[in-house]
């Protein structure tokens, strides 16, 4: 996937202390009691005005639940993953909106998959349209609109690829959802003469998020970033279910799975496993 540009990191150090404190349902006061650092400057922080040191980085993952190590490198920014190579996939960004698309595809683009459909539907259309793309499925991988707003028009330009969503979030479909494909937990698409996309319910962010798994890539909307893991916005699953989601379906994964999120850069499940201060070294 030589297309791929350096963006930066999804997450900021604020944006990964923020949702950690959302999570375990902290406040700036209280983590200012349990660390005897100033709630002043965490809530300055968690505006992303200065950043912690890496001993105040430590000391705040210790009560948040994170990887002090982890955190402390997210603060210094001392890390950034190793873009992996994918074959057969083309990444495109979703003007105007801040979220990754891609395009995965067989036999030179005779079958092919798209993850996401969202932004200027002409621009999506445009694409597919000047690759040649046979396209056979439509992933959605969660409701948000920024994954999903521009679903009616691609369907209409491509009316034999079959719409794929988790029954949970399908509603954000409007009209479309009585015809999507409800797919369940490990349940396999068949792609080609002998490939198969495999669905991993991995809620959390939504009650609906799901990663979709073809060949070694894993399309993991907005569960987990480079680095970080999605806000936890779902009706009734909760931000452990977006951790447990990562460490029993994600994390589980070959070490060298590529990872192509909706936000920010790829990784690998290893680089994850090895660097995301929302999981310990033994997640």
């Amino acid at each position: 996937m030589s297309d791929w540009p350096r963006l930066p990191l999804e997450d900021t150090f604020g944006d990964v202390l923020r949702k950690a404190m959302r999570g375990v349902g902290s406040d700036a006061q209280m983590l200012a009691a349990q660390t005897g650092i100033a709630a002043h400057a965490i809530a300055r922080w968690c505006g992303d005005d200065g950043v912690a040191t890496r001993d105040e980085a430590r000391a705040l993952a210790r009560v948040l639940r994170l990887d002090p190590e982890r955190l402390a490198d997210r603060a210094s920014d001392a890390w950034y993953p190793t873009i992996p190579h994918a074959e057969d996939v083309r990444h495109h960004p979703h003007d105007p909106h801040p979220s990754n698309g891609y395009v995965f595809f067989l036999e030179g683009g005779k079958r092919a998959a798209l993850v996401d459909p969202a932004g200027v539907p002409e621009h999506l259309v445009r694409m597919l349209h000047e690759g040649a793309y046979g396209l056979e499925y439509i992933l959605i991988t969660h409701k948000h609109a920024d994954h999903c707003d521009a679903t009616t028009e691609v369907a209409a330009a491509f009316p034999d690829a079959k719409i794929v969503m988790h029954e949970l979030d399908a509603h954000a479909i409007g009209n479309l959802a009585p015809s999507a494909l409800r797919v369940r937990d490990g349940e396999e698409l068949p792609f080609g003469d002998d490939v198969r996309i495999r669905m991993l319910h991995t809620p959390g962010h939504t009650d609906g998020s799901s990663s979709y798994l073809f060949k070694s890539t894993l399309f993991t909307g907005d569960t987990l970033f480079a680095g970080s893991v999605g806000g936890a916005y779902g009706d009734v699953s909760t931000y452990d279910d977006i951790l447990n989601s990562i460490r029993a379906k994600i994390f589980t994964l070959p070490d060298e799975t590529i990872l192509m999120p909706g936000h920010g850069p790829p990784s690998t499940v290893a680089q994850e496993r090895a660097h995301n201060p929302f999981f310990d070294d033994h997640a």
